[in-house]
Formats: structure tokens, sequence, C-alpha cells
């Protein structure tokens, strides 16, 4: 097996070639209102607008706007006026289908940006693939969407080619986390549990191997169903398993009743999830005091970036009603690369788009890069980020705080 090494990354990344000033107004939909310009290019939105998970998805949506805004004030594309068009998946995969289908029969959308979850865009992938759209989620972290069903077992093959993400998978996040428990945490005997969903289920699956590997012991699983809440039987199991720590895949609503349960229970543990428990709302639905649980999420904390300075400002100048959330930065940097994309083909087409637009800005967001929000941006042959920060967070006083933010490497 290949040595694996965490690098902190000490390199101070400089502003870049964004110009983020916000401007407009904006209606409740959070759509664009710039409408001047020869040519307009819509960038479609989809994400979980209502429902337990919205608060990550409103983030998404405004972000993709601030993006846009920003595009059109300053004249990014000449003779292009950029617009968005967001949907709400309600994080249920076929109605991500149906919006891929809605998305598809918009001619003027020349890039989606989104989901969050990954098990709706496994949904999507066929649709957008099929149509040439590109599609950058800012937030899917399952491998297979971009590496193939196989990638487990070593063989690596696109799915996709339109497919490409500004997140960072869960084969780095899964591992992150169990060297992150095991080594700096010094916990040697967890329990997994996870939500039987496509992301939970592959992210404790990626940590379990991790953490045995790293010379740990699983005490035990279990799978918990998204919406209930009555996890006592598996807080119950947890207890007897003497189990020092808890693992859970999955999100915030059934992680944070699962935090709760298992102290009820009388283990006074913590619980550790990945991206999808790093949220507010995790900690508030936990009625015990969850100081001490912990999770991994993608990248670093923006509000510590400097490339980041100027996207906080402008957000919250353009009064949204919404904060920007857990992937407000990586929704940004995903609508940018797009429209970077679009500036390329009309560049190269004599300053308009081609007849064949889709495809040939498909082809060329294999090339883009530049520095983002969140860094460096730019994209490997399966089309996922080259970007592998992580970061933990640890539950103290009652809230978020980061510990401990590497740059992972095999």
């Amino acid at each position: 097996m290949r040595h694996r090494s965490l690098l902190i990354l000490t390199t101070v990344i400089t502003t870049g070639a964004l110009t983020l000033t916000a401007c407009g107004s904006r209606d409740d939909k959070g759509g664009s209102d710039n409408t001047s310009g020869g040519t307009t290019v819509v960038i479609g939105v989809d994400a979980p607008l209502t429902g337990s998970l919205s608060a990550l998805g409103q983030g998404i949506k405004n972000s993709v706007d601030l993006a846009v805004q920003t595009a059109n004030k300053n004249k990014e594309v000449p003779g292009v006026t950029f617009k968005i068009e967001a949907l709400d998946d309600q994080a249920v995969p076929a109605t991500g289908k149906a919006n891929a289908t809605k998305l598809v029969g918009i001619k003027d959308v020349l890039g989606v940006v989104g989901p969050l979850n990954s098990g709706v865009s496994q949904s999507m992938q066929a649709d957008f693939d099929k149509a040439n759209l590109t599609q950058v989620s800012p937030a899917n972290t399952n491998p297979s969407l971009s590496q193939g069903d196989n990638w487990g077992k070593g063989e690596f093959k696109r799915p996709f080619k339109t497919y490409f993400r500004t997140a960072t998978t869960d084969v780095v996040q899964g591992k992150f986390a169990a060297n992150y428990l095991f080594n700096d945490a010094k916990k040697k005997k967890v329990f997994v549990v996870n939500d039987k969903q496509t992301y939970g289920a592959g992210l404790a699956a990626i940590f379990a191997a991790e953490f045995k590997r790293l010379g740990g012991t699983v005490a035990g699983t279990d799978s918990v169903t998204v919406k209930e809440t009555d996890f006592s039987s598996t807080a119950n199991k947890i207890k007897a398993s003497g189990a020092d720590s808890v693992y859970f895949g999955g999100q915030y609503p059934e992680g944070g009743l699962l935090s709760d349960q298992v102290k009820k229970a009388g283990a006074k543990i913590p619980t550790m999830g990945g991206d999808g428990i790093y949220d507010p709302q995790f900690i508030k639905a936990s009625g015990e005091a969850n100081d001490g649980d912990l999770a991994t999420s993608v990248g670093f904390p923006v509000e510590k970036l400097p490339t980041a300075k100027k996207f906080i400002a402008d957000y919250n100048a353009a009064g949204y009603k919404d904060p920007y959330a857990a992937y407000g930065g990586y929704s940004y940097d995903a609508a940018w690369s797009i429209i970077q994309a679009v500036k390329a083909v009309v560049a190269a087409n004599g300053g308009k788009l081609p007849d064949d637009a889709r495809a040939k800005v498909t082809e060329a967001m294999s090339k883009v890069s530049f520095e983002g929000v969140t860094g460096k941006v730019s994209f490997d042959q399966y089309g996922d980020t080259t970007n592998k920060q992580l970061t933990v967070y640890q539950v103290k006083n009652g809230a978020w705080t980061d510990v401990k933010s590497e740059t992972f490497k095999d």
C-alpha cells in the first residue's frame, strides 16, 4: 500500500484575477437582475432550496448569483450577460432528474452548478452528458461520480465528460478523518454508523477501512434511516460496544440526533462525521451538550483565506437572507469556472458564441485555471478538483471551531 502523508499548507495564496463587487438588487429567489448585453448565457443552479438542507442550498444559489452579478458588473465576457436559473431539488434524486431535464431544455443554459447531494447528482449526470451540458458541483464528494463504480478496486474510468466538481472526494475526506481521529484525537475503538445514502454509506466505508489500516478497531457498525428521529437502539449498541468514539456518515439532521441520543444512553464519547454534519443545525439538533464532537469539511475555513476576503465582504453587502454556509466559496468558484470557460469559447470564436457552445464549454472546462475564492481552481483528468485542502472542526462552547487544516496527498 502506498504511503500517505498530510502536508500542512504553508503558502499564502494571493488574490488572483477575481474582483468581486456586489451590485444590483435581488428578489427572494436570488435571481440576477442585470439583463443588459447582446447575448444571454444562463447558468443553472440545482440545490435543496427548501427542506432540512435548505440552509446549504440557499448558500449555493446565492453564491452563484454573486458570481453572475460580478461577471456582469465587470463585463467579464464582452457582449455576454449572465443570468441564473435556480431549481429546487429538495435533496430528492427524482426531482433532481426532472430539474436536469428542464435545464437541458433551456437553450441558453451553458453550465449548471450543483447539486448538493451525491445521490441527486447520480440521477442527473447522464442527462447532462447526453446534452453536452457542463455540470460543476460545489459539494458532491462520492468518488464514483467522477472515477467510476470500480474506483475502490483501483480501476478508474470517468463516466461522464461533462461532470466536474470544486469539492474534493470522500476518498480524501474519509482518510483525512481517520488519520485525525486515530493519530490526533488518540481514539482507537470507533463505532461506525451510516444513513444508507450514497454519500453517507460511501464516506463511512472509506473512513472505516483507513481507520483499521492505521491500527484502530471498528467496535461495530449500524445504519439509521433518513428523516427518522429515534436512534436509541443504535445508541444502546454503541454504549454496549465500549467504543471510545462514533463516526457517522450522513447529514446533520440525523447526525445531531444521533450524537444527542448516544450521550443520553450514557456513552460520553465524541461523534465525528464529514461535511454533511458540519452545520450549526447539527449542534441545535442535540439537546445534550455536544462539545468535543468533530467534523471534517472540504477546504480551509473561508473566513481565514486571504483569497476569500472580498467574497465575504461582497456577499454580506449584497443583503442575501441566508448565509453562504459551508459551500458558498466553492459555489462561487464553480460558477466562475463556467464563466471562464464561456469566456475562452467566445474569445476563440471571434467574440461570439458558436453553434455548438455547450460542447465547446465542456472542452474548455478541462483547461480552466484561476485563483478563486477557495484557492487555485483547476480540474484533473477525471473532472475532480486539484485542490485537496480539508479542515477538522470541533464543537467548542456550542459552536464549530476549526482545529486543524491540511492538504492531503497520497
